[in-house]
């Protein structure tokens, strides 16, 4: 489904990402794990086009993607939920998840019953669902970050990538975002997870990789990494 090989990228003459490779099969869970400055964000921002990598191949469903902008990539079927959450402030909530159905309205995606995916992912954010008609830039910062995740799963995608998705969140919200993830992995969709409670990520995921320095450390069936004592010592010790 995703593959990446041999990815180097980072900012101006700052390398961060030295030669990672992954995988994430179709209908998987795959979570990226790691401290803070070890290249996830820039792994996530590489893949989706944000930022050009500088050596090694990303193909989704066997296509070349790597290189190309953004909206190219989209429109190739790989959504992004952003750090950060990025909604559009002076739009309501159900147009901010037209929005995320663009290529599917312009006919560059298969468009499919647009209007029952928008009942659903209101059925799926049931947060979203009561505040539909206001603007995302009034929601609180829990219900811009599940708005943002309902824009991305808007496109119909091939994969999705979910980058810190429960940054800045109250605990509660938390394990609501986390919800909703298991929702997601039941409906087969595909997903690339960072995220900073790296306990609750491995729970969740299928299969997980640790980023150190800008490279995999380490990598494995996401059970196997929850058990393993160098894993746990490193980064479960404040898991969620």
């Amino acid at each position: 489904m995703l593959t990446i090989k041999n990815l180097s990228a980072g900012y101006g003459k700052v390398q961060v990402l030295h030669g990672i490779s992954l995988e994430v099969p179709k209908g998987q869970v795959v979570t990226l794990i790691g401290s803070n400055g070890a290249g996830k964000t820039t792994t996530m921002r590489a893949v989706s086009g944000m930022i050009k990598p500088t050596g090694g191949e990303i193909t989704l469903n066997d296509r070349r993607i790597d290189g190309l902008e953004s909206y190219h990539i989209a429109r190739r079927g790989l959504a992004h939920s952003p750090e950060g959450r990025r909604v559009f402030a002076t739009m309501t909530v159900t147009d901010n998840l037209r929005l995320g159905a663009f290529p599917r309205y312009t006919g560059e995606r298969p468009k499919g019953d647009i209007a029952g995916d928008l009942e659903r992912a209101l059925e799926l954010f049931p947060r979203l669902k009561e505040r539909r008609l206001q603007l995302a830039g009034t929601l609180s910062g829990g219900e811009q970050q599940m708005l943002a995740m309902a824009r991305a799963v808007m496109l119909n995608p091939e994969v999705v990538l979910l980058d810190e998705p429960s940054m800045g969140l109250a605990p509660i919200l938390v394990d609501e975002v986390f919800r909703i993830i298991e929702s997601l992995k039941a409906r087969g969709v595909t997903m690339l997870l960072v995220e900073q409670f790296a306990a609750a990520a491995l729970k969740v995921a299928d299969y997980g990789y640790v980023l150190e320095n800008g490279r995999i450390a380490v990598h494995g069936p996401a059970a196997k990494l929850r058990d393993d004592p160098a894993v746990q010592a490193a980064y479960l010790g404040g898991g969620h």
